[in-house]
């Protein structure tokens, strides 16, 4: 398991944060002069970030209570993963200009045939928050089965399973609302995509954080 920093509030503030001086990155508190950070527009990826840089011990942040939890701490990259890495990259593209292909001349096929409104369907799609921004480990199951999926790092699904009009898919998420959505096949297409917002259902905490670093421990 990665190393990890634990984000916590032990000690919330009771300061109104719309009466604070605006600043780029939050606003100013006059009782205990200095900036908070507004942590509650930033996703996953951003807070990790900003919480990798050394001097983050003393900062005062305001964030939905969701965000308090443990991120991976970022690995150094060797010059050998860099290198790995371009060379992922350049398998990725030539596979993705292959299925492009094959995608296109199944596109082409199919427009040659009359499509019925319930027969089976492919299912992508694309999950965020009330902000906008993309919601990762998302699950995605069908009603009443155990077939299902989550998002990636991006938002984005790919439901493993072909569902047909009437279906019923659950999105659910710890501090969100989960979200029910009937599949309704109106442009009689055999792929749909679905772009789903979840509604917040966290709180509000401000007040200095408490940054805990989890090392783990490697087994024989």
């Amino acid at each position: 398991m990665q190393n990890q920093i634990n984000l916590d509030i032990t000690t919330p503030c009771s300061e109104n944060f719309n009466q604070f001086s605006p600043t780029p990155k939050g606003g100013f508190c006059d009782s205990c002069t200095k900036e908070v950070i507004d942590f509650t527009t930033m996703n996953a990826n951003q807070i990790e970030t900003f919480f990798d840089k050394k001097d983050t011990q003393n900062t005062c942040g305001r964030f939905k209570s969701t965000q308090l939890k443990s991120y991976p701490v970022k690995p150094t990259k060797s010059k050998f993963s860099l290198i790995s890495a371009i060379g992922l990259a350049c398998f990725a593209l030539f596979s993705f200009s292959t299925v492009k292909a094959q995608d296109q001349i199944t596109k082409n096929t199919s427009t040659n045939n009359k499509i019925n409104q319930t027969q089976n369907l492919s299912i992508t799609g694309n999950i965020t928050d009330g902000n906008g921004l993309p919601l990762p480990a998302v699950n995605v199951v069908l009603q009443g089965t155990a077939f299902g999926c989550v998002s990636d790092f991006d938002g984005n699904f790919v439901f493993p399973q072909k569902v047909k009009r009437g279906d019923v898919l659950i999105f659910s998420y710890v501090g969100y609302k989960s979200k029910k959505v009937t599949v309704q096949n109106t442009n009689a297409t055999t792929n749909m995509v679905l772009n789903v917002s979840l509604n917040d259902d966290s709180y509000i905490l401000m007040g200095k954080v408490a940054v805990k670093e989890v090392y783990s421990s490697k087994k024989d």
